[in-house]
């Protein structure tokens, strides 16, 4: 087996137990779990971009030291504010690591502590092949350090700290829903 075949077998094996494992909050937060676990079942490779009729994709919301704020991205193509996150990749070894790495590379931010378990799903089209795809998201969050300094990757127009109550336009109610999961009330 190579090392590919292996490590995409890893991070399948562990996208299937965080699902199983994981405490939905409500009945279509479990009707999703069961579909994203449906379509792992199905796609040995649906951790992986190049899995067409959809993929796993593991995002993160980032607190403020306080829990008060959040960072977002301007998504470049997407020219919407969004948690920061996307493709798992080969070198992943878990969905924690994945939205770990992908918080970070797109935030700048050393330090971010990951919630261990995930705080939502999030089921959308996107365009990554010709035809369309879904991206089946694992959305955890992150606390950054009280001294976290960001900085804006290829990827983002703007990244801006905001009030979790104050989100701004244009974002979507997958925003909305996963600030209010991962922040007090």
């Amino acid at each position: 087996m190579t090392a590919g075949l292996t490590a995409a077998g890893t991070l399948h094996a562990d996208a299937v137990r965080v699902l199983t494992a994981w405490n939905a909050p409500d009945a279509a937060q479990d009707a999703l779990r069961r579909d994203f676990l449906a379509h792992l079942a199905a796609h040995p490779d649906g951790v992986y971009r190049a899995c067409a009729p959809g993929h796993v994709t593991a995002s993160t919301l980032v607190l403020d030291a306080t829990g008060t704020r959040v960072l977002l991205t301007l998504h470049r193509k997407i020219k919407a504010w969004l948690q920061l996150g996307g493709h798992c990749e080969p070198g992943d070894a878990s969905l924690a690591a994945a939205a770990l790495r992908e918080a970070t590379e797109e935030s700048g931010v050393a330090g971010l502590e990951l919630r261990p378990e995930p705080a939502r799903l999030d089921r959308h089209r996107v365009y990554c092949h010709p035809g369309g795809s879904w991206h089946l998201d694992v959305q955890y969050v992150a606390v950054a350090p009280p001294d976290a300094v960001h900085r804006i990757s290829d990827e983002s127009d703007d990244l801006r700290w905001f009030p979790a109550g104050a989100l701004p336009e244009p974002t979507d109610e997958a925003v909305r829903n996963l600030v209010a999961a991962a922040t007090p009330r």
